[in-house]
């Protein structure tokens, strides 16, 4: 069977790179079918590498029929054969690949943060083991991007640098480059977002900076940290919609006190963004202040995955910290919302200017 040779390209990042599957190791794949050549190129790369590949293979439809027909202990309490993933696999691969974005827009958001929460245990487990998110390109998403689905998926194997030549050198580059952010940002106290209806402090003493490059989300390009838990004094107001849950809310303003959400507006889905605020006592703190770096990512196409990603912008992330971060706020959520600099932005640290208009200034 002739394959994209970026399909082929992808697959091995994941395979050697992002979760450097070894000999023996259970791995899963996880994707719908419509990501049928991913997976196919992935399992061939995992079985090469020695590893054992577990392939689940879901219609994407099973989510929709999950939350119309779920009892109280579906939503509640995770499964047996869940738990005993959770407990044995080595590592697992996840390829968003949804051929409608949209599928979840109707479903009681109540019940979300119920899974949500219930499954947070498990979810907490795989995130000590190996683990990789990707995306195949799909018509959802590229009507999502605005794009074509030809141009999506050019736009796709270029982020994730699928179409050069030696793909794993380049994430390696990559991870050099950040590794210099990183250096710089070792130390840092104080942090201050300014922008357009945005003023914004926070504290990140003693906490540590990672260079996300490429062995978790693929693609990546950013390094991040996890803000002191009651310092975010101020409001931000973010400019792009935030997609979570298969909900757009859009225009999302923030207001900060002693590190809580005292005030959230949205001019679409403000509702569902007030719920899931609520979901939990953590949901309303920072758990991940976030700087992208991936200048090849130049515009936003409505998926998380690539969109905190763009060179130029900072996201910041309600609910759930990392904890190698040295972040402790915990949550069942964890929600990325994007700032963009580029445009009469700017990235304060120690009062010293770090990244003005979207570029690092040296």
């Amino acid at each position: 069977m002739t394959i994209d040779p970026r399909i082929a390209n992808l697959a091995r990042i994941l395979v050697r790179y992002s979760v450097h599957a070894r000999p023996r190791e259970l791995i899963a794949l996880d994707a719908t079918p419509e990501a049928t050549p991913l997976v196919l190129a992935a399992y061939e790369e995992l079985l090469r590498a020695g590893a054992y590949p577990i392939v689940r293979l879901n219609p994407a439809e099973t989510a929709e029929i999950f939350y119309r027909h779920a009892r109280p202990h579906h939503l509640d309490r995770p499964h047996a054969i869940q738990r005993a993933m959770a407990e044995r696999l080595d590592g697992s691969i996840h390829i968003e690949s949804s051929p409608n974005t949209r599928a979840l827009s109707r479903v009681d958001p109540r019940k979300q943060a119920r899974v949500s929460r219930a499954t947070l245990p498990l979810r907490e487990k795989m995130l000590h083991k190996k683990w990789s998110l990707t995306l195949f390109p799909t018509q959802a998403y590229a009507q999502d991007a605005d794009m074509s689905l030809a141009d999506f998926e050019d736009f796709v194997y270029a982020a994730t640098f699928a179409d050069r030549s030696d793909p794993i050198a380049a994430w390696e580059q990559l991870s050099r480059r950040q590794e210099k952010l990183v250096r710089r940002l070792r130390g840092a106290r104080a942090v201050r977002i300014v922008g357009p209806d945005t003023d914004l402090s926070l504290s990140v003493q003693g906490r540590v900076f990672i260079n996300s490059d490429g062995h978790h989300n693929m693609p990546s390009g950013e390094v991040f940290t996890g803000p002191v838990e009651d310092s975010a004094e101020g409001h931000i107001r973010f400019d792009y919609p935030v997609c979570h849950a298969g909900r757009e809310v859009d225009d999302v303003r923030l207001v900060f006190r002693k590190g809580l959400v005292v005030e959230a507006s949205a001019t679409k889905n403000e509702k569902f963004l007030r719920a899931m605020l609520d979901m939990d006592p953590g949901a309303r703190r920072l758990g991940e202040l976030g700087i992208g770096t991936n200048y090849g990512i130049d515009r936003f196409i409505k998926n998380i995955l690539f969109d905190e990603k763009i060179g130029g912008t900072i996201h910041l992330a309600l609910g759930r910290s990392y904890e190698e971060t040295g972040g402790r706020n915990r949550s069942a959520l964890h929600w990325d919302m994007i700032k963009d600099l580029r445009r009469g932005g700017a990235l304060l640290v120690d009062g010293e200017v770090f990244q003005k208009d979207g570029r690092f200034r040296p």
